[in-house]
């Protein structure tokens, strides 16, 4: 008489997901991400290109006002890698959920916030390499001239690129199609662009919207590269805003890897 072989349920042969951030896991993820961007060119060339074609246009729409182009142009400097990160970042990671790939990521032994961190950190490379081109052309060949110097430019550029980041990550956990997706921009993105105080200032608001506009990252952005634009030296309000789109982005991936399921049991 044979001994029937004990049968091992499916679910314990799984590999349990850890929720611990491991450093070599979110550099394997991001390492994994650069490659496949690596071979979509055209995405590349949207994160990078479409910011520095933005400033060239609107430096020589306000050809005639070199007063407007430095007042508007170093708000925008902040709000374009913004726009430009949301939009790549929630598309990428959709194909990825609706391809299956995230799904079989998520069945390994690799925690959510590995993953979340792997994603923010390849983007964030990205973010790097167009908040520096945008900044450098901006200054020395679009005469952007500010009171501050060019490295707190760069600092908030980067940081609201990478707010922007985080924020595609965020929402594409919401969506079902890439449709949907870009959807969510006029949703998520449009109020802060309206609130930010780029086309009048926040304190001739009604009092309701300026209320509104003290909570949304992007007004601190905005600020953040006025105070760059009328002040020589780092200020405190400089730094209270650098403070708040940074928060404001690691707060926003946490709540993305909170938000991060699977869709299958």
């Amino acid at each position: 008489m044979t001994t029937p072989a004990t049968t091992t349920p499916a679910t314990a042969r799984q590999p349990t997901p850890t929720s611990t951030l491991s450093p070599h896991r979110t550099l394997a993820t991001a390492a994994r991400v650069l490659r496949q961007l690596r071979h979509d060119p055209r995405s590349v060339a949207l994160m990078i290109v479409v910011p520095c074609a933005m400033l060239f246009l609107l430096r020589y729409v306000f050809d005639g006002s070199a007063h407007t182009f430095d007042a508007i142009g170093a708000s925008l400097l902040g709000i374009f890698p913004l726009i430009t990160m949301f939009l790549v970042t929630s598309i990428a990671t959709l194909r990825e959920r609706t391809s299956g790939t995230l799904e079989r990521l998520l069945a390994m032994p690799l925690g959510k916030a590995d993953l979340i961190a792997g994603y923010a950190l390849a983007f964030g490379a990205l973010a790097v390499v167009q908040s520096a081109l945008a900044t450098g052309l901006a200054v020395q060949f679009l005469g952007l001239d500010v009171a501050g110097s060019a490295w707190q430019l760069l600092l908030i550029a980067l940081l609201d690129a990478l707010l922007g980041t985080a924020l595609g990550l965020f929402v594409s956990a919401f969506a079902k199609s890439e449709f949907q997706a870009v959807q969510f921009l006029p949703a998520v993105i449009f109020p802060q662009l309206l609130l930010c105080g780029l086309f009048t200032p926040r304190s001739n608001m009604q009092p309701v919207l300026e209320a509104i506009s003290n909570v949304l990252p992007m007004s601190y952005a905005v600020d953040g590269m006025t105070q760059v634009l009328r002040h020589s030296t780092v200020t405190g309000d400089f730094v209270r805003d650098c403070a708040v789109v940074a928060g404001s982005a690691l707060l926003v991936l946490v709540l993305g890897a909170a938000t991060l399921r699977r869709r299958t049991a």
